[in-house]
């Protein structure tokens, strides 16, 4: 998808898509960060250059790195992890700043940070009045700190002896993945009345994604022959789907009701109420090498948002497919290490 001109908007410096990749331009309103997706770009590591990317639902209009042009030039900082909403804010977890940013998530102005007992965060989610932190610097420091969402201020933290990953929410109960770049077979309910833990192992593989979905956990584990989704409660698993000659499967998506995984280079969609294991993918994305291909990996809207990184060398390269058909959409680029999508409503 070509780039065709650069307005000067609400917000500024906003890039128009031209999806026909024709030449003819239309008045465009003003834009606002609300229904739109934001591209969370990691950065290359010391280099503080994390940054946020906003492309609106249709896909006509992006704008690249939207903290500094709302922040007067801010820097965000080093390795953007993710980014998770609670109310009318945006929390951003930038790993190797040690600190987690909070903006508005419709004008992306910062409003606040964390940084009391935040040690390379990876992940965050929210329950029962309190926000929930991954922390892991792969070496001594592994647990989950614990924050009131109404102040910020800082609750008590849960240590862990394995790797500590996502961290999702089904309804009040919180879940962390216990494992780490495909290593780790564990996972943990955190129950949230007492922010006491339980940990559990899955039969087969080891962990490589968990997500929350329609207030229910799901994840995936492969081995170098078969992979598994999981359906995980309180209690442990409680349903299992064996994908007999998948390997080592990751990047668990549900989208519509289907799942969407993916094996190296290749994507895979089945419905959730199917026992029939895929034969063929829906499509094959850019092979970008051992843990680099499909570095990001959404599926939002009935499309699927991939990343390709290019060695973190130079910006990556944002290619949209179709979620039914797995015919490309669009192609664009965003920050360098893209790493995820989120939807902004």
């Amino acid at each position: 998808m070509k780039l065709t001109k650069l307005l000067t908007l609400a917000f500024a410096f906003v890039l128009l898509f031209n999806i026909s990749c024709s030449s003819d331009s239309t008045e465009i309103p003003a834009l606002t960060y609300e229904n739109g997706y934001f591209i969370s770009n990691e950065g290359k590591f010391n280099d503080k250059n994390a940054s946020v990317t906003f492309v609106s639902r249709d896909l006509s209009l992006k704008q690249d790195n939207i903290y500094a042009a709302n922040n007067n030039n801010a820097i965000l900082g080093d390795v953007l992890q993710m980014i998770a909403f609670n109310g009318n804010n945006a929390y951003l977890v930038v790993n190797n700043s040690n600190k987690i940013v909070v903006v508005n998530r419709y004008n992306f102005t910062k409003v606040a940070e964390i940084t009391d007992h935040i040690n390379q965060p990876r992940s965050m989610t929210f329950a029962n009045g309190n926000i929930y932190v991954s922390n892991n610097d792969y070496g001594t420091n592994k647990y989950v700190s614990i924050y009131k969402a109404s102040d910020l201020s800082y609750v008590t933290k849960i240590d862990f002896s394995e790797y500590v990953e996502t961290i999702v929410t089904a309804g009040q109960n919180v879940f962390v993945q216990n494992a780490s770049g495909g290593y780790g077979n564990k996972f943990t309910y955190i129950n949230t009345t007492n922010n006491t833990p339980t940990e559990y192992t899955v039969p087969n593989g080891d962990i490589n994604k968990m997500i929350s979905y329609n207030s229910e956990i799901y994840a995936i584990a492969g081995t170098s022959t078969n992979s598994y989704i999981y359906k995980i409660g309180t209690t442990g698993v409680v349903e299992t789907k064996v994908l007999t000659g998948i390997a080592n499967a990751t990047n668990l998506q549900i989208d519509n009701n289907k799942y969407y995984f993916s094996s190296s280079n290749k994507v895979y969609s089945m419905n959730m109420n199917s026992s029939t294991v895929p034969t063929s993918p829906l499509f094959e994305a850019v092979d970008g090498g051992p843990y680099l291909t499909l570095y990001g990996f959404t599926v939002l809207d009935g499309r699927i948002f991939t990343s390709d990184i290019k060695g973190f060398t130079q910006d990556s390269e944002i290619t949209v497919y179709n979620a039914v058909s797995g015919a490309k959409i669009s192609t664009f680029t965003a920050g360098k290490g893209s790493n995820g999508t989120f939807l902004n409503q």
